[in-house]
């Protein structure tokens, strides 16, 4: 018996496996495995303390972050389509904006396509519709005239409110002018000018008897003011299209409202 537990322990000293700097090897020493339990323990306590803190809304929107991310990365034919003809929207306006300033390709021709735009705005054709409607003496005039300062009005007001709701900026940094600010016309979308030029245009071909050459000067006078927004930077080009829109909808919206002449004589006499 001791001659084998002689044999035994020779054989422990010499097996190579069992010197101190292989022990590592074989067994983890007890200080590094008690490390590692206290800090799992640690951060299972930790881990388990953190989901009882976290309310059910954290956990269902962190539930619900891979499925957004998903979305985002895949988006939808639609915001495909949208993206790409809102970017093809902004090159075509920025290529389009020769007068946007004074370093521009047309900046020269920046003054004379700001006087073009001015033609278009509201405070010169609502002072004008007032002084006319003084100076006029038929009830078909005044007619007219009353219902046509209407739809001034009302341009305002529908074109003002669809910006404040748009809040869309124009395609190059541009403050808006003095009269832009009286009118409330501080946004891009929908474009004013062109909503009022066309309401304008249509309102003077049905109700004034015009000769073929100046129907046609006024279709082109209110094309040109449209686009000249488009070319001082002020407006993209479907701000310019929608404000088309938005003006013979309004055109159409005053002829369902067209005030009779009995109604704009007791207004008259009012004001």
């Amino acid at each position: 018996m001791p001659a084998s537990q002689a044999r035994s322990r020779a054989r422990d000293r010499n097996n190579v496996l069992n010197r101190a700097e292989f022990l590592s090897l074989n067994q983890p020493l007890k200080g590094n495995q008690e490390g590692r339990s206290s800090s799992r323990k640690q951060s299972g306590q930790a881990g388990a303390a953190g989901a009882q803190n976290t309310n059910p809304k954290e956990r269902r929107q962190s539930q619900q972050l891979p499925e957004e991310d998903c979305m985002q990365l895949n988006p939808s034919f639609k915001g495909i389509a949208f993206n790409s003809l809102l970017a093809i929207d902004i090159c075509m306006s920025k290529r389009l904006g020769v007068c946007a300033n004074r370093a521009s390709s047309w900046g020269g021709a920046r003054s004379m396509i700001n006087l073009l735009g001015i033609t278009g705005h509201g405070i010169p054709w609502i002072a004008g519709t007032l002084i006319c409607l003084v100076k006029s003496s038929t009830l078909a005039g005044q007619e007219v005239l009353m219902n046509l300062l209407l739809a001034l009005l009302l341009d305002i007001m529908i074109v003002a409110g669809l910006q404040k709701l748009a809040k869309r900026k124009g395609p190059y940094d541009i403050n808006p002018g003095l009269l832009d600010y009286l009118t409330m016309d501080t946004y891009a979308f929908p474009a004013g000018h062109a909503s009022r030029v066309a309401m304008l245009s249509k309102f003077f071909l049905n109700h004034l008897v015009l000769a073929i050459p100046l129907r046609i000067l006024l279709v082109l006078w209110a094309l040109c003011v449209g686009f000249s927004r488009v070319m001082i930077g002020r407006h993209h080009i479907t701000d310019v299209l929608s404000g088309f829109v938005f003006g013979y909808l309004q055109f159409r919206l005053v002829e369902l409202i067209w005030m009779s002449s009995n109604t704009c004589q007791m207004l008259i006499s009012i004001w």
